[in-house]
């Protein structure tokens, strides 16, 4: 798959679940309504979706949500598409995932194929985890972390920075992942759907963040790729990775590989546009995957080249109106 600019589609992330068990405050509102549960795509219908996609060339597929191991029957969805991992045609499926629900599945997802995840972390303070994720438990999370680690599983944390929040605890959280043999990248927030706060009193730009990183450690830049976006260094004094993902300072929209589907079979072109490509009805509409086949096409044909999102005191409402946990993250 080629989209109109040249970029190779290799890359897709699906949304198996709209819903959470945290209620993180720069992701989604407290009282979310999420979606009737018949609107979401059966894991059947996910299995057929994926696997379209898999034979149109991609080679990574991502599993979110929401949380994607709060979905029922989840792992049954997981073992089915290890196939594509067993014949060669998939390179790698792995999973982001808040690591709420890894000590009862780690063991599962290895047996599975999956080989790394992404845990979303934002802090390693229990009461500001607390106030953050509103439901998460922190010993919980930690124990996942330590669940997926005995299983062997590699391990990426995930950190939204934020301006007033966390921005303190940036180094430490660095030292903690990579003394546990895990890479770590930094997030700028990113403005989609309407929550509580104003964004831009959390926004901090990670330009500042790498460069007081800079004054304290030594910053090599590698060209070490997973597929997704983020831009790595090496630090030396560490010996660890670390990631940076830009969206707002610096995007990386001219090497987009990736698209977005949702837990309704919405196909998003551009995480940062409204342009969407309904999949669920071909897909339903007939046995075959002809017509889910033809749909993924026209798609890929109208990907834009970069997105729109912007964060200012003059732009309050967010550039999209769907909330991260219903693109999938």
């Amino acid at each position: 798959m080629v989209d109109p600019f040249g970029r190779h589609v290799t890359y897709v992330r699906i949304s198996v679940t709209d819903r959470c068990d945290f209620r993180c405050v720069y992701c989604m509102a407290e009282d979310m309504q999420f979606l009737p549960k018949r609107d979401l795509l059966s894991l059947e219908e996910l299995d057929r979706l994926a696997s379209t996609f898999v034979t149109k060339g991609v080679k990574r597929l991502r599993l979110t949500g929401g949380e994607p191991l709060v979905r029922k029957n989840i792992m049954h969805l997981i073992r089915s598409l290890s196939r594509h991992l067993d014949s060669g045609a998939l390179k790698e499926l792995t999973l982001t995932t808040n690591g709420s629900q890894l000590t009862r599945f780690a063991g599962d997802l290895k047996a599975a194929g999956v080989e790394r995840l992404n845990v979303s972390l934002d802090t390693l303070n229990a009461d500001k985890f607390k106030a953050i994720t509103r439901w998460g438990d922190f010993d919980q999370v930690m124990a996942g972390i330590k669940a997926a680690q005995a299983a062997g599983l590699k391990l990426k944390i995930n950190a939204v920075a934020l301006k007033g929040f966390n921005d303190d605890e940036i180094p430490a959280m660095i030292e903690w992942a990579h003394g546990e043999g895990m890479d770590m990248t930094l997030i700028e927030t990113m403005p989609m759907g309407e929550i509580e706060e104003d964004r831009t009193d959390r926004y901090l730009p990670l330009s500042e963040v790498r460069g007081r990183l800079a004054e304290r450690w030594t910053l090599q830049n590698i060209p070490y790729k997973t597929g997704g976006p983020a831009r790595y260094v090496e630090v030396a004094e560490t010996g660890g990775r670390l990631g940076f993902i830009t969206p707002m300072t610096h995007n990386f929209c001219e090497s987009c590989n990736r698209v977005r589907v949702t837990c309704t079979g919405t196909l998003y072109m551009c995480l940062g546009q409204e342009d969407a490509v309904d999949l669920r009805e071909p897909l339903r509409a007939s046995e075959g995957d002809e017509l889910l086949s033809e749909a993924i096409d026209r798609a890929i044909s109208r990907k834009p080249k970069g997105h729109d999102f912007v964060i200012d005191r003059q732009t309050r409402a967010p550039s999209v109106s769907r909330h991260m946990s219903v693109t999938g993250g």
